[in-house]
């Protein structure tokens, strides 16, 4: 009985909040009813790519490339961190001697000639280097080995450049891989 005092007493609030819930479904149902020309008036302004799955900002597709080498870290640090090997191992960076120019080293790369730098030596495995192209770009190349069981993991980190097509990045990602294959073998048919 105590409730139906309360709905009694309280009959206007009731009304109150009903017609308010109804407003508000109204106002929404305009809202999402309104959402196809929302996003026909967005994609006008921002232009086409906005409604499509192209990523506008690129440079957030990483590929940590990878592969595991028969050898102890030091071995494969001591080898693969000497620019003047990069030759044998790493055709899509160095296809010619490599020569020191300071603390650079300058090679003919597939895609025209360009000073590397290093990472200085280090105690854990860290090869990083950037890349600096004929048209004054550098690209960083994170690129380290670290320990796996019995040997080791060589880890390339291929980051996607600002307009570079997914096809070039494929590209990009293939010639790594194919570096890394040359390394392991290397490596591996190598005395110890």
């Amino acid at each position: 009985m105590e409730s139906l005092g309360f709905l009694a007493r309280n009959t206007g609030r009731v009304e109150r909040c009903i017609h308010e819930y109804e407003v508000r479904s109204i106002i929404l149902g305009v809202i999402v009813s309104s959402l196809p020309v929302a996003i026909l008036i967005l994609a006008t302004l921002l232009g086409a790519e906005a409604c499509t799955n192209q990523r506008k900002d690129s440079m957030q597709d990483v590929r940590h490339l990878s592969i595991y080498i028969a050898r102890r870290p030091s071995d494969v640090y001591e080898f693969a961190s000497d620019p003047r090997n990069l030759p044998r191992w790493a055709g899509g960076l160095a296809r010619s001697e490599v020569k020191k120019d300071g603390d650079e080293w300058l090679m003919e790369a597939p895609f025209g000639r360009v000073r590397v730098k290093f990472a200085e030596r280090n105690a854990f495995g860290v090869m990083d280097h950037d890349v600096k192209l004929e048209s004054g770009v550098t690209i960083h190349n994170p690129m380290r080995v670290v320990p796996h069981g019995e040997g080791s993991e060589f880890v390339f980190t291929l980051i996607r450049q600002p307009g570079t097509t997914d096809e070039k990045f494929a590209a990009d990602k293939a010639a790594v891989e194919n570096d890394l294959k040359t390394l392991k073998g290397l490596l591996e048919r190598e005395p110890r």
